[in-house]
């Protein structure tokens, strides 16, 4: 089969940075489905984990964290899909990924595709719906008795940010979503936030104006360092902080203890990397998606679309995602 992946950790403009090879192709077993792959997305962590660093790789190594397609083939142990499923998913980091005709993928951390939305469109949304709802649901514990709470989303624009907001309002918090362009306000505002304020100004007296002390939940998708003492300085007493950006520098824990402040990581891959008893509920939760998105209730955020999947049109999708200005999701179609 035909895969884009790489050898060496380069520039994107590097020739190099991403290359087309002809691979053998996966061969399902135990709970793994073999899809054929329709539409995949390029996310941040694509551009992170290809990002410059002193190792090499001596197999190729496939990104690619977003992909729809079809079931090919089921492994022996499968029992949730069946060969000509339709369906979408996030895969797992430490596994091959979904830039190439085919992949292997655990059952247990694939949704069916939503039937309303096209392979590009659905392919745009397991990675951040995965994150969105695990941050706001699994880590802030947020229920139906919070009905009425506000959270500040840091970062609303983006992929993560866009389908957040969508869970957050569906959950009836008070949505104040960040953003500090016009456009990235406008897209806010569509994807159902009551408030958009400026994360590149002080978030606090933002806040104020629009009649908040502060907020129960913080949900941030932007660098963690950079809005810390903003997130310590809006969030409630005894309220909940989430974040998905690595710190490059330690947090200052002390800014939140006063306040008894919980504060948790989110990372979307740790259910598959680690095995956990509970891996399945990203099928679950992918499932449920769907349901939301054909009835109506969710928006897809595909905004832009590539094609077809080689190493020049990755190439390309890695470097608008490194401009750092996109609103809402990157696809590429395989075709």
């Amino acid at each position: 089969m035909k895969a884009v992946g790489l050898y060496r950790y380069l520039p994107i403009d590097d020739k190099e940075s991403l290359v087309e090879e002809q691979v053998p192709d996966p061969v399902p077993s135990g709970r793994d489905l073999l899809v054929e792959v329709k539409a995949v997305s390029v996310n941040p962590v694509d551009t992170k984990v290809r990002a410059p660093k002193d190792k090499t790789e001596e197999a190729l190594r496939i990104l690619g964290f977003d992909a729809s397609g079809v079931v090919k083939a089921v492994g022996e142990d499968c029992v949730l899909f069946d060969v000509g499923d339709e369906v979408y998913y996030a895969g797992d980091i430490t596994r091959q990924g979904s830039n190439a005709e085919f992949q292997l993928v655990d059952e247990r951390i694939v949704g069916p595709k939503p039937k309303s939305l096209s392979f590009a469109e659905a392919a745009a949304m397991p990675l951040t719906s995965i994150t969105a709802w695990e941050a706001l649901f699994d880590r802030l514990r947020i229920s139906e008795g919070d009905a009425g709470k506000s959270i500040l989303l840091i970062g609303g624009a983006g992929g993560v940010g866009s389908i957040a907001i969508q869970l957050a309002a569906k959950a009836n918090l008070n949505v104040i979503a960040t953003a500090s362009r016009q456009e990235t306000a406008a897209w806010c505002k569509s994807m159902g936030a009551h408030h958009s304020i400026n994360h590149k100004q002080e978030l606090l007296p933002q806040l104020q104006e629009l009649g908040y002390k502060d907020v129960d939940y913080i949900f941030c998708m932007a660098d963690t360092n950079e809005h810390w003492d903003g997130m310590a300085a809006c969030i409630k007493p005894q309220g909940a902080i989430c974040a998905i950006v690595e710190n490059k520098r330690p947090l200052d824990m002390t800014k939140i203890r006063s306040k008894s402040v919980t504060f948790s990581w989110e990372l979307m891959f740790t259910r598959p990397v680690f095995q956990t008893e509970d891996q399945i509920e990203q099928h679950r939760l992918l499932a449920d998606i769907a349901a939301m998105f054909d009835r109506g209730e969710l928006k897809q955020t595909m905004t832009k679309t590539l094609s077809p999947l080689n190493a020049e049109t990755l190439k390309e999708g890695h470097r608008l995602l490194e401009k750092g200005n996109m609103i809402g999701k990157l696809v590429i179609i395989n075709e």
